[in-house]
């Protein structure tokens, strides 16, 4: 179960962070970081099987693949702004962190303008 190996992972360089933290705290920054990084390559390991499913959707019901490409890629942000947020808040650069969370919100909202503007045509066209 790929669970328990990331949850082992994550206990482990806690576990050395503490450990490195009394003695040199800087380390335990990097420590942290390398862990962080390992598990978020990990997770973009499963985007394979993610994209495949959206692709099965397309076959299997009629919508517009920019559509389902366009939900991918709010998600994508999303995850991706997560994770930098948290790293930056972690090591103690909150404020760097929250802009990163205020750019993907206005990525997202980006993303997403091709979508509502269908959605007003399409309401626009029953008036």
């Amino acid at each position: 179960m790929d669970i328990l190996r990331i949850a082992v992972l994550g206990i482990a360089g806690v576990l050395i962070a503490l450990v490195l933290k009394k003695e040199r705290g800087e380390y335990s920054a990097f420590v942290s970081m390398a862990v962080c990084i390992c598990i978020f390559f990990y997770i973009i390991t499963k985007v394979e099987t993610i994209l495949a499913f959206a692709e099965r959707m397309e076959t299997l019901i009629s919508v517009d693949g920019s559509y389902i490409a366009l939900v991918v890629k709010m998600v994508g942000i999303t995850y991706v702004a997560e994770f930098a947020m948290n790293v930056c808040k972690d090591a103690g650069y909150a404020a760097i962190g929250n802009q990163i969370e205020m750019f993907a919100k206005m990525s997202i909202l980006v993303v997403s303008l091709p979508v509502l503007t269908a959605f007003l045509e399409t309401i626009g066209s029953f008036l």
